[in-house]
């Protein structure tokens, strides 16, 4: 077996940050770096906005559909957000994962601890992305230009919220240079898809190693 033929299994690649700490941008030149990683396509009660299509944004599913997949223990992790549920079908991301492909997760901490303790969370990812400090995430909330007082005090309110919960990640970057601190995230990525337990195929070439080395011998 060529070292170059080892398979390995997909990562199922969390990211977490309170609000305005760079979360939507790294993630999208993750994507751009490496294109074969995909964002895993949520499930959802609420209709579907104009333009978009089933399956490609969400998969749009009835609240009884929802809760039966829920029951069946066929979502990754879910939640009931604003009158609707929202959550990751397991099914689609297994058949990823087994194929070697990762699957991005843009969620909060309580979806992160949900995916860490289900069926696949031995192939989890986790990484939180911090801001330098408080005044500057506040900074880029307000420079963003898209909500008014009111609403970026509430995002504030929530940030601590996430930032307190920092500890249960694998990883923890602080934003301070996106440039930088993509650089790390891109190694983070590269080292823990070479992890043993993502390669399933290592056991198997040591044992053709073994076979080689007692031709070798005779």
């Amino acid at each position: 077996m060529a070292a170059a033929s080892l398979s390995r299994r997909g990562l199922l690649i969390i990211l977490s940050s309170p609000s305005g700490a760079g979360k939507s941008t790294l993630a999208k030149r993750l994507m751009d770096w490496d294109k074969s990683l995909r964002f895993s396509v949520s499930a959802t009660t609420r209709p579907p906005r104009p333009g978009e299509v089933d399956g490609t944004d969400y998969h749009f599913l009835s609240e009884a559909d929802f809760k039966g997949m829920v029951a069946q223990g066929a979502m990754l992790e879910h939640a009931h957000v604003f009158g609707n549920f929202y959550g990751s079908p397991m099914a689609p991301v297994a058949e990823a994962i087994e194929a070697g492909r990762d699957v991005l997760f843009d969620i909060d901490w309580q979806g992160a601890q949900q995916i860490r303790n289900s069926a696949l969370g031995r192939h989890t990812l986790s990484i939180f992305i911090l801001p330098p400090s408080i005044p500057e995430l506040k900074r880029r909330l307000v420079s963003r230009g898209q909500d008014g007082p009111e609403v970026i005090a509430k995002r504030m309110l929530k940030s601590w919220d996430e930032i307190s919960h920092w500890d249960g990640y694998d990883y923890v970057l602080v934003n301070d240079d996106l440039d930088a601190t993509f650089d790390r995230l891109k190694t983070i990525v590269s080292a823990e898809r070479l992890r043993r337990e993502q390669q399933p195929g290592l056991a198997a070439h040591v044992l053709n190693l073994h076979d080689e080395f007692r031709e070798e011998e005779e």
